[in-house]
């Protein structure tokens, strides 16, 4: 047993060797640390620019990934705005309007239908003709368009000159794929010039003869597909059409038919275009055979034990009913002298009567200046039932600001043996 003396020096021995012991580790922890700070500072791999360089990488490749997971998520939810808005939910809508008038005060040596015929083969309308467009932009590059027409024009017999329903004229829609290839869609009231290759080198003249380029153009073909390619200098078009189905008999489309219109373009030098253009036409079955209700194309799988003599009627660019057309060929030739001057002409041929040719041959000066001037020398020869057609218009234009001008004119018509005058005025306002 321990005096007291010896306890004492025993608690002050482990005090003592306790003492030396935290000191012991507060050394051996500064050597610890001041051998990994020489390690840090003389060892390549943990130093601290390449630390720095790292942790960089590191990060810059955590934020491509937020980034990527972020376009996917906006992605994820724009198609389900879309799917669910449809594609016209962002679309924008113009609305373009036109309202055109053309009066004539005629000069006759007499009154009898060969004058009235004549005046109708000169394609002088005259009347109101107001048309509405629509045009919707969707997927940045489609459009679609419906056109609403109200019309007095070449209605003679209407006794209500005020009242002019509003019509749905033609549904159109336009896909440009990209720059050299395009489609086009018209389920209703399509036209040759829907899926022609647009032509803006001649001014509006006063009659339809020098206004709308060959009469092919406008004929009414029901419904149609086109496609338009682009290459270099040469641009193609070729449409099909369906007209006539589910029509009655009375109506004034061109039979029950399919029709196949084709374009080539060629861009010449110094700013001439040459064109040449073909429309078939192919009566799909008589109306004899009754309707099967509109936009339905009926397919026969069996040979028709009866078949009509009779092929359908359809309107020529006359006006005068005869059997169907086999189809026409047109050539058309367009050239600007200059900013303002322009020159242009066509000639067309009808495959069913080969020695009958319609021509004209145009000149206008219309520069965006508040007058200009225009000139247009027209015809028909080779027509063994109505005689030669000729004729020769001339107008000013006045311009009224940037939407309305005023064209006052003179046109001279010698129609077989029937000649007439006309002192025409047109006016044009758009929206």
């Amino acid at each position: 047993m321990l005096d007291p003396n010896q306890k004492e020096k025993r608690r002050r021995t482990e005090e003592t060797m306790e003492y030396v012991g935290v000191v012991l580790d507060q050394l051996k922890a500064f050597a610890n640390s001041g051998e990994h700070f020489f390690d840090g500072l003389f060892n390549r791999h943990n130093n601290p620019v390449k630390i720095l360089k790292r942790l960089q990488r590191e990060a810059f490749s955590d934020i491509m990934k937020l980034r990527d997971r972020q376009e996917k998520v906006e992605k994820i939810l724009s198609f389900y705005k879309s799917s669910k808005g449809g594609p016209f939910q962002e679309a924008t809508t113009h609305v373009r309007g036109h309202v055109d008038l053309l009066g004539a005060f005629l000069v006759l040596d007499n009154l009898n239908h060969h004058k009235r015929d004549a005046l109708y083969r000169s394609g002088i309308r005259t009347g109101v003709d107001s048309r509405f467009i629509f045009e919707a932009t969707i997927r940045q590059m489609d459009t679609v368009a419906a056109e609403f027409v109200a019309s007095r024009k070449g209605k003679e017999h209407c006794d209500d000159v005020v009242e002019m329903p509003l019509s749905l004229a033609k549904l159109s829609y336009t896909a440009s794929v990209n720059d050299w290839l395009s489609l086009v869609a018209v389920p209703i009231g399509a036209q040759c010039r829907d899926v022609a290759i647009a032509s803006n080198s001649l001014d509006q003249g006063l009659t339809d003869i020098s206004s709308f380029g060959p009469p092919l153009l406008n004929l009414h073909n029901g419904s149609a597909v086109g496609i338009t390619l682009r290459k270099s200098n040469v641009i193609a078009s070729l449409a099909q059409f369906v007209a006539g189905l589910g029509m009655p008999p009375g109506s004034s489309t061109m039979g029950n038919r399919s029709s196949t219109f084709t374009q080539f373009v060629c861009q010449l030098p110094r700013g001439t275009k040459l064109s040449v253009l073909g429309l078939c036409h192919f009566p799909l079955f008589s109306r004899q055979l009754g309707n099967f209700g509109a936009l339905t194309i009926p397919i026969a799988l069996s040979k028709q034990h009866e078949v009509s003599e009779v092929v359908p009627e359809a309107l020529t660019s006359t006006g005068t009913k005869t059997s169907i057309s086999t189809g026409s060929i047109a050539l058309m030739v367009e050239s600007e002298v200059d900013g303002s001057m322009k020159i242009g002409g066509w000639v067309e041929m009808n495959k069913l009567n080969p020695k009958s040719l319609q021509w004209a041959v145009t000149m206008s000066d219309v520069s965006e200046d508040s007058f200009g001037w225009g000139t247009s020398l027209s015809g028909m020869i080779g027509d063994s039932v109505n005689g030669n057609h000729f004729q020769a218009e001339s107008f000013l234009k006045f311009n009224m600001g940037d939407k309305f001008y005023l064209k006052p004119g003179l046109a001279l018509v010698k129609d077989g043996n029937s000649k007439l005058a006309a002192l025409m005025l047109r006016s044009s306002w758009s929206l």
